[in-house]
């Protein structure tokens, strides 16, 4: 006679809402056959499938090269949202991986996520700057979104998005400002990070400054954040509670005091004082951007003069066991103890 039993073991961990993987070398080929389906829910399942698998680069490899990229890019203009949704999530996990990135390069996933920035659903839009955000990591992907003319977009964006999407554009506009403020510039980006420089958000505040610093290395750039009074705003954020943001302030104003005017606006609102209270700091970046941005104003007969009883402080600084300190340091006295 029969029994019922219970067995010991688990029972198979089955997701109904993911595509059954086939064996072997076969798993991406049927995956990529399935994203090309008429039917709504095998693609859906597929990209869930796809999610999983993409974690890991030699996946990615082999997607690249069988051809998923282009079903993907196909599927970023698919009516359904949550198709939306998983295709970007695809793209970002892919996009984590330096396989990933070079692969959207060669295959002008750029401009195919761009057609997205305005989509409806949050977190596609989401997993759109969170793609951009890794492939502005490499020098080639900040360069291939300037290229693609994004730049205004995103600067355009940054005023409109929610603020964890603004962390991200701000992440993404940082790196491709140094390869090319130029579309930035003319975008009206300064006032709009002046803007973000004044967040409640302290995240916002910090990569805001950090944009600035890549915006003021061209001329243009340092003229523009005098023009535009971000200057006392940085002197202000120097006293921040964070940090970060202490360092990116510094940083941003060593640049922008390059110039004569940036001199005297950095000197006006009294930034001598605050930036030397940050020599003293446990932050090796904050004590190096406060040292540089001192050089800089001891450029000024004002600023040199007032730097003058400072130098046992930057002696000190001299002594310390960071070789780029020490030399920013000796530097900084050499610059005060000029006499012409």
């Amino acid at each position: 006679m029969a029994h019922a039993r219970i067995s010991m073991y688990m029972p198979p961990d089955i997701n109904p809402t993911q595509a059954a993987i086939a064996y072997g070398c076969r798993a991406l080929p049927k995956l990529n056959e399935e994203l090309q389906s008429e039917d709504l829910e095998m693609r859906q399942k597929a990209l869930m499938a796809l999610c999983d698998l993409m974690h890991d680069p030699e996946y990615v490899y082999e997607a690249i090269n069988i051809g998923c990229l282009e079903s993907l890019k196909a599927l970023l203009k698919d009516s359904d949202h949550m198709v939306r949704i998983k295709t970007t999530e695809v793209l970002h996990i892919m996009a984590t991986h330096n396989v990933g990135r070079d692969g959207f390069l060669e295959h002008d996933i750029i401009p195919a996520l761009a057609l997205l920035l305005n989509d409806p659903q949050r977190t596609c839009r989401e997993n759109l700057h969170q793609t951009y955000k890794q492939l502005a990591q490499l020098p080639s992907g900040a360069q291939g979104i300037v290229n693609n003319s994004l730049i205004p977009s995103l600067v355009w964006k940054l005023q409109r998005e929610e603020e964890n999407i603004q962390e991200l554009i701000l992440d993404t506009l940082a790196p491709c400002l140094q390869e090319d403020a130029t579309e930035a510039l003319s975008s009206h980006a300064v006032p709009f990070l002046k803007q973000k420089l004044l967040s409640t958000n302290q995240n916002i505040r910090s990569k805001a400054a950090h944009a600035l610093i890549a915006i003021s290395i061209p001329l243009e750039g340092k003229n523009q954040v005098w023009q535009h009074d971000v200057i006392p705003i940085l002197v202000h954020l120097l006293k921040d509670k964070e940090e970060e943001v202490q360092a990116n302030a510094a940083g941003a104003l060593m640049y922008a005091t390059v110039t004569t005017e940036g001199k005297y606006a950095a000197l006006d609102a009294e930034a001598i004082q605050p930036l030397l209270q940050l020599l003293c700091s446990p932050m090796k970046k904050v004590r190096l951007n406060a040292t540089k941005a001192l050089t800089m104003l001891a450029e000024a007969p004002e600023g040199r003069k007032l730097l003058q009883a400072h130098v046992p402080v930057f002696r000190v600084l001299k002594e310390e066991s960071n070789e780029v300190v020490q030399r920013a340091a000796q530097i900084a006295i050499q610059v005060i103890e000029w006499k012409p």
